[in-house]
């Protein structure tokens, strides 16, 4: 709600629904005109996607984004998410991106729907605070070059760390699919490979982590 994402019917058991937050969830959706209906406990339970007993469900329709309706502030910080497979993966991401102050998700050549139910819960809800857009490979490289964007791609062979990236300029991060890493369309003479040390036998970090690295690191520098 606080997004304005346009919610469509709202499902209330209130032998559940006592907090003043669920209360508050009720009031605002009555406000904008939402359906409300009243469904008895064990109906809800069939309802709720896995073991979610606040008492109220909403059925929403979030804006799908397209890359021509993005608009990026002065010193923009964008994520680009390549082939990226878990929805975990994609949610834990948007929830840093929103911490570190990050502009707008580009899900490049995707696999999974951004608002897949366990992307939702592990952004803790902010995939709906910023936008999300999904797009092919080369209409993200096209658009983050049309914006004048500096393009680091974390790869595992990069022999530029990430700690030395001037994150000040507008900057975009990518990051590709879990078991494969990025394709060879980032690997351009324009494109800045970043990679993250690693010390012990494993030649990489979990995407989510990575993002968080870098991000904090983008952060860190700006601030």
């Amino acid at each position: 709600m606080e997004a304005n994402v346009d919610l469509i019917e709202l499902f209330i058991c209130e032998e559940l629904c006592h907090s003043d937050d669920c209360l508050h969830v009720i009031d605002g959706a009555l406000e904008r005109g939402t359906r409300l209906n009243h469904v008895a406990r064990n109906v809800f339970e069939r309802l709720a996607y896995g073991d979610r007993l606040e008492g109220i469900l909403a059925v929403a329709c979030p804006h799908r984004w397209e890359l021509g309706e993005i608009r990026l502030p002065d010193q923009p910080l964008v994520v680009v998410l390549e082939g990226v497979e878990k929805p975990g993966n994609l949610g834990a991401v948007v929830r840093t991106m929103d911490g570190a102050g990050a502009s707008a998700l580009v899900i490049a050549d995707g696999i999974i729907d951004a608002y897949n139910p366990n992307a939702i819960r592990a952004s803790q809800g902010t995939l709906f605070s910023l936008p999300v857009c999904p797009a092919t490979t080369a209409a993200a490289l096209d658009w983050l070059r049309a914006n004048q964007l500096q393009i680091c791609a974390a790869r595992v062979d990069a022999e530029q760390h990430y700690d030395t990236c001037d994150f000040t300029q507008p900057t975009a991060i990518v990051l590709g699919n879990e078991a494969h890493g990025l394709t060879d369309a980032w690997n351009a003479e324009d494109i800045h490979g970043v990679g993250i040390p690693m010390h012990g036998s494993g030649d990489s970090l979990n995407v989510a982590a990575t993002a968080a690295v870098m991000l904090y690191e983008a952060m860190r520098q700006r601030k």
